[in-house]
């Protein structure tokens, strides 16, 4: 199986860490990001998750793939929901083994946080009030504008520094 996947099923978290089991191993970490009831002031109801898979899983295995290599873990995993959540329900769990515990606690912040920033997953949160959001988009977008603005404001000819 891939080590990043996306499901829209409830993921289990005891049979994902039996797919990281190995002998060779004597530290293992786990994240697991739950749906909370609230986000920046608001009162949320659920989320939704949308995702580009193709791309999506490609980057993720890369990701993976390089937490392996810069941490010295023996096995690492991904799988992040799609679809409507409800509170309280897993909406992303990352696992590693290593032979010692903190690369495997590394290698999980690593993926994490890597995982939030460069696999295309749009979240859309429901609120209390019947509106609702998409999270990532609107920041994407916030953060596009400001820099448009930044690369006018430039003398070299709109040409864009990242």
């Amino acid at each position: 199986m891939s080590v990043f996947r996306f499901t829209q099923q409830a993921i289990d978290g005891t049979a994902l860490r039996q797919e990281l089991a190995d002998l060779y191993c004597g530290g293992y970490a786990s994240f697991e990001g739950w749906v909370r009831n609230h986000n920046e002031g608001h009162a949320v109801t659920r989320l939704s998750y949308e995702a580009f898979e193709p791309l999506g899983i490609k980057e993720g295995e890369r990701i993976v793939a390089e937490a392996i290599a810069r941490f010295g873990v023996t096995r690492a995993l991904c799988v992040h929901r799609v679809g409507d959540l409800q509170l309280g329900d897993v909406a992303v769990w990352v696992g590693a083994s290593a032979a010692h515990r903190d690369e495997a606690f590394k290698a999980c912040r690593f993926i994490i946080d890597e995982v939030k920033h460069r696999v295309p997953i749009w979240k859309q949160e429901h609120y209390v009030n019947g509106t609702s959001g998409w999270v990532n988009c609107e920041r994407c977008a916030a953060d596009a504008h400001t820099h448009d603005h930044a690369d006018h404001a430039d003398h070299d000819h709109g040409h864009r520094h990242l």
